[in-house]
């Protein structure tokens, strides 16, 4: 997460999303993470169960993370909120070493097609360190660029221009032109393409979901897969 050395044009970087990327949707990580929420909500904030559910989706959709909403608007501190929320999930009970991804990296890694292998997330750097630890990937990784929720006034996450500003910076990207990027938001995908990446995979598990909505569709110049594991089928030599 710390400014990194600058890579020359041409040098590519390919940024991997974590939550539901990285790991299956299909585990119900994001669903106990919208329980945690909305009862944050309702605690917080004194509303209604349904009351919380909208709020919260709707902070989702417009930022791209609840809590972004919850300091803009509510004064919340963040780092409370992910103690409470994201540090608080029993992803330990849930998550296990996936040998199949590890491989996967491990040959993307030795193909040298890619300069750097870079974590970009909007969580915070608690929960991405843990997932990835908990994954068995935690080597394979060049460096993070997360959410940090040590700002005050607002929360830079993705798809915020800003955000992937960050991740050019720190991973020490020159060109948007020289980076790949997967991600399980079409809103997200849709601003990696906008700066002119030149790969924006959409990892899409179940296409016909209530978080595929809120999410973002696929845009139409994304390449889409259901799986990490399929990665394959974008990148030929693997």
């Amino acid at each position: 997460d710390q400014p990194s050395s600058k890579l020359q044009p041409g040098e590519k970087v390919f940024f991997f999303d974590i939550d539901n990327c990285l790991y299956k949707s299909s585990t119900k990580i994001h669903d106990l993470m919208q329980v945690s929420i909305e009862q944050y909500f309702q605690n917080k904030l004194n509303l209604s169960p349904n009351e919380a559910r909208k709020l919260n989706h709707t902070y989702y959709k417009q930022y791209g993370l609840a809590i972004r909403g919850l300091v803009m608007y509510h004064g919340v501190n963040a780092l409370e909120y992910n103690s409470l929320v994201d540090d608080s999930l029993p992803l330990q009970n849930i998550l296990e070493p996936d040998l199949k991804l590890r491989s996967m990296l491990l040959k993307l890694r030795q193909l040298k097609r890619f300069d750097k292998l870079w974590l970009f997330t909007n969580a915070y750097k608690t929960h991405a360190l843990r997932v990835i630890r908990l994954l068995g990937l935690g080597d394979l990784f060049d460096g993070l660029t997360y959410c940090d929720y040590n700002q005050l006034d607002t929360l830079i996450c993705k798809p915020d221009v800003k955000a992937f500003e960050r991740a050019k910076v720190q991973s020490g990207l020159a060109n948007y032109k020289d980076a790949w990027f997967i991600d399980d938001s079409g809103s997200n995908i849709a601003m990696g393409l906008e700066l002119g990446m030149q790969r924006c995979i959409h990892v899409v598990e179940i296409k016909e979901s209530k978080m595929h909505e809120i999410l973002g569709q696929s845009p139409e110049d994304s390449q889409v897969i259901q799986f990490i594991t399929d990665l394959p089928d974008i990148i030929s030599e693997l």
